[in-house]
């Protein structure tokens, strides 16, 4: 929003001067209603640990991040061109592996990951479509643009808070949101539940969907309870479903009820104690049977995770360039994947520089910020990747997009970044906007909720007006 010199960038005059206008004092006391509304509808995560308990509001700040019309064109075009090729890749690899037989990538990279499932290997999952839902996590840097960060094809969380905090927007800067054309996002409910329902069994015309949980105790609960009640289906346990005969049947006061698609929060290790680990109390016994037998649709599909492993997202433009053809329009973030020698060695002589991940982490968790560590905690990193290199990729600092956020009555800068969400299906659908993001803490560069980041509402423009620009 602001340019170096702290007035508006071009074409954000209007917004500055509207927030302007409102003063400290007043957007402060809108930002305490939205905190309000937050907690009267119980929008909530969890944090693992928490010393002073696991529920928490979700963190929001009432300045909105707007991208024009133009700009989320091209994103758009980006997020579905990448989905598209992650799409080809996974059904290749799991099934007539012709990439890797090809050696257009190297196929130990893909065979060695954690998140590789042999067990579903020659699976024919309905329509070849393995991810049906993904947040793809965007950063822009400081020349305005835009790079994929993570693909996110497992599990993703976040649209149930876009979804609220446009619901949020709306109540708490009324007049601000009608002052623009902004894109609605409300659709994104039903567009998920027919894109799961495209997932039947063949011959079921009226089929039975549910949510799976974990439970009360994960950290995107809410978000589960939330999506669950507003497709108006069941939001079920592992130990409310029952395989029989390879179907699967949802336990109710009236007996057994077939289920016929299931949208799994769970991740693949978990969700079936025969195909994964053992001990797994939230899975379901014999769903991996079913799913091979036809008798049941499960989104997202088990065996995704080989894509979100950042090793192999390394790997992304090459597969894209494979499957379609063509150059990425959205680029990765250069990144230095550690099973590589020559990639190891910069990598282990740079450590002050880079950004150090684990490659099956998420949440903030596991990473290595070169310039904010201590020379004992490069130390261990230098030993663990060397140790182990095939677990760490490390990448530059992205210097993330700054706009202002609200602290205290008074605006500072804040890091962001933005987490669209895909549908694949039938067809594949963006949702206009997405969860953007934000540190919270000053100076910070990490956006998770469970790192301490919070979240806005992001608005698109429905057409080019000349009055805004991108944030």
């Amino acid at each position: 929003m602001l340019a170096a010199v702290g007035q508006p960038r071009p074409g954000y005059r209007r917004l500055y001067d509207a927030l302007n206008s409102l003063g400290a004092a007043e957007l402060e006391r809108r930002h305490g209603l939205a905190l309000q509304l937050f907690r009267n509808h119980g929008i909530t995560f969890a944090v693992y640990p928490d010393e002073q308990g696991t529920e928490k509001v979700f963190p929001f700040d009432v300045i909105p991040r707007v991208i024009s019309a133009a700009t989320w064109r091209r994103l758009e075009a980006g997020l579905k061109q990448r989905m598209a090729a992650l799409n080809l890749f996974l059904d290749d690899i799991y099934n007539r592996k012709l990439i890797l037989k090809q050696r257009a990538i190297p196929p130990e990279i893909i065979l060695s990951s954690s998140l590789y499932l042999r067990e579903i290997e020659g699976l024919q999952v309905p329509h070849g479509i393995h991810c049906h839902v993904a947040g793809i996590d965007l950063v822009r840097d400081g020349r305005g643009e835009f790079f994929v960060l993570e693909d996110n094809l497992r599990t993703p969380s976040g649209a149930s808070y876009v979804l609220a905090n446009r619901y949020v927007m709306k109540r708490v800067l009324p007049d601000l949101f009608a002052g623009y054309p902004v894109r609605p996002v409300e659709a994104y409910v039903h567009e998920l539940l027919s894109h799961l329902r495209w997932l039947a069994p063949d011959g079921v015309e009226d089929p039975t969907v549910v949510l799976l949980t974990p439970g009360i105790n994960n950290s995107a609960y809410y978000e589960h309870l939330y999506l669950a009640k507003q497709m108006g289906v069941e939001l079920v346990e592992g130990t409310d479903l029952v395989v029989d005969e390879d179907h699967v049947f949802m336990r109710t006061t009236r007996g057994l009820r077939p289920v016929h698609v299931i949208y799994r929060r769970i991740d693949d290790e978990w969700l079936d104690p025969i195909f994964g680990r053992q001990e797994s109390l939230v899975g379901v016994a014999g769903l991996m049977n079913a799913y091979r037998a036809g008798n049941v649709g499960i989104a997202n599909a088990p065996g995704n995770g080989v894509a979100d492993d950042k090793a192999v997202y390394a790997l992304v433009p090459t597969i894209l360039r494979y499957y379609l053809g063509e150059d990425p329009i959205l680029p990765n973030v250069e990144t230095f994947v550690c099973a590589i020698e020559t990639d190891r060695r910069y990598v282990v002589d740079h450590l002050d520089s880079l950004v150090v991940k684990t490659v099956d982490a998420s949440g903030g968790y596991g990473m290595l910020i070169g310039p904010a560590s201590t020379r004992q905690e490069r130390e261990d990193f230098r030993g663990r990747i060397e140790s182990h290199p095939r677990a760490f990729v490390a990448q530059p600092v992205v210097a993330l997009s700054i706009q202002p956020v609200l602290d205290g009555g008074r605006l500072r800068p804040g890091h962001q970044d933005l987490r669209p969400f895909v549908l694949s299906g039938p067809s594949v659908q963006v949702t206009p906007g997405g969860l953007t993001r934000v540190a919270l803490k000053p100076g910070s560069l990490i956006v998770n909720s469970s790192q301490g980041g919070g979240s806005r509402d992001t608005w698109v423009m429905a057409e080019s007006t000349g009055e805004v620009g991108d944030a």
